[in-house]
């Protein structure tokens, strides 16, 4: 409490306790403190505290319990306003008034069919509990906080081996760079790459994160279509100075760049001086054929910058990445990185590293990979069977999810099923969701991971449900 002068003392506390009660700093129930401690604290005598109180309490602003204190009385009728602060007249730049909100959040859906919502009823707690009680307890994160905004080294290293062995990523530890997830990853190359007005091209369909991001930062977002084989090079705008691409497991088709179309976009980053941002999102789960060699590992011009994070593999609240990067780029990036957040979670990157070097995080992969499977086979025999009559799934053999094309003949309207699946307790979503025009041909990207296989049967014969009401 901060009091002006000498001058009506007893009015100046009054104001200020009626005011902290009305804006709800001061909450209902609450107790004041004793008279003698805030005239201690106010440095006035206890009778001008004595005073304010008596006048709260005859205008109902508190109540007394003789032998308990002063409390906050509970306000009816609403009139108390909310604490929030003054509106003001400032105003965000154009961008972030154009670029569309978050959606609300509201009750989780019964069944939650959304693309790349990983179970965290799978990962394995007891085991993150006691790594993470272990680095607090061995105080080797303060060596972590000191390593800077690259990283703690043990992770970048433990990344580098992991990658090298499952991806064939040809990375050491001097070439990793650790984000708070993906999304950072991607923020830190357009700042150190993109200027405002730059063409970025994009999937289409694909990641609306990573175009509003673009976005974000001046630089114009084209679309270029997918095919059977991935990203069409023929389709890329000439002016583009960064290529975003999915090659792995294409978001959300789930179609795999084929080598022929890796060798025809790496030749064209080439001829154009474009930089390609290479996202492996959840290719950690595949359920058929060898992965193909990622485009970082072809590429001998410094150009693709390969991004990857643990959200899906272990636990979605986990935002912890990580970035490969040419030698050229690194400096600029770490730098990015400490001017954005100086460093991460020194505590959490020693838990990932101790986690990926004593063999547990393959041993999560294995089983998570099990469980996924099972739950992937469920939804391919509903797509090739009840569903069939609406739909056409698109081949995939890796991720969390499965995308599935609109039967022309069918008729159906994909924004009114997933409209009608939500009143089911249903949440899906449209391909059109995940695409920067209307596309020519509509549909439903459907996630599989996030629903025990006992129960998938349910969410699947409602979404069948919500197509026959058409």
């Amino acid at each position: 409490m901060h009091l002006e002068g000498s001058a009506d003392l007893s009015a100046q506390v009054y104001r200020q306790l009626r005011t902290a009660i009305l804006d709800g700093r001061l909450r209902p129930g609450e107790r004041l403190p004793p008279t003698r401690e805030l005239a201690r604290s106010a440095a006035v005598s206890r009778n001008t505290v004595a005073t304010a109180y008596d006048r709260l309490l005859a205008e109902g602003f508190v109540t007394a319990r003789v032998g308990s204190g002063t409390f906050v009385a509970d306000l009816t009728g609403g009139t108390r306003p909310p604490n929030r602060a003054p509106g003001g007249t400032l105003r965000p730049r154009r961008i972030w008034q154009e670029l569309p909100p978050p959606g609300p959040s509201g009750p989780a859906p019964e069944f939650d069919l959304r693309a790349g919502t990983p179970d965290p009823a799978l990962f394995p707690l007891p085991v993150w509990r006691r790594l993470v009680t272990r680095e607090l307890r061995t105080g080797t994160i303060a060596a972590a906080s000191r390593a800077g905004p690259a990283g703690d080294p043990r992770l970048r290293a433990a990344v580098a081996r992991w990658l090298g062995v499952s991806r064939s990523v040809a990375a050491g530890t001097d070439d990793v760079l650790i984000t708070n997830g993906a999304q950072q990853a991607l923020d830190l190359i357009a700042r150190v790459l993109l200027e405002p007005g730059d063409v970025v091209a994009v999937e289409e369909p694909g990641y609306p994160m990573a175009h509003r991001l673009f976005r974000s930062h001046g630089a114009r977002p084209a679309g270029v279509p997918v095919d059977a084989q991935g990203l069409i090079v023929d389709a890329l705008p000439p002016a583009a100075r960064l290529v975003y691409t999915t090659p792995s497991h294409q978001f959300p088709t789930g179609v795999t760049m084929s080598p022929a179309r890796r060798r025809e976009l790496l030749a064209w980053a080439g001829r154009h001086g474009a930089a390609i941002v290479e996202d492996d999102y959840d290719s950690e789960f595949r359920f058929g054929n060898r992965p193909l060699e990622p485009l970082q590992s072809l590429d001998a011009d410094g150009r693709v910058l390969y991004v990857g994070s643990f959200c899906k593999t272990m636990l979605p609240s986990l935002r912890l990445g990580f970035l490969v990067a040419p030698a050229a780029l690194l400096p600029a990036l770490t730098l990015a990185r400490q001017v954005g957040v100086q460093h991460g979670d020194a505590c959490t990157e020693a838990a990932v590293a101790a986690f990926l070097d004593e063999g547990l995080f393959a041993r999560h992969l294995r089983t998570t990979t099990r469980v996924y499977a099972e739950r992937r086979a469920l939804l391919l025999d509903a797509l090739h069977g009840p569903l069939s009559r609406w739909l056409v799934p698109v081949e995939s053999v890796a991720g969390l999810h499965l995308s599935a094309h609109l039967r022309p003949e069918a008729g159906a309207d994909a924004a009114a099923v997933v409209e009608r699946a939500a009143r089911a307790g249903v949440a899906v979503q449209t391909l059109a969701h995940f695409c920067l025009a209307p596309p020519e041909r509509d549909g439903l990207v459907i996630g599989y991971s996030s629903i025990p296989a006992g129960r998938l049967p349910e969410a699947l014969r409602r979404l069948a449900g919500c197509f026959a009401e058409a």
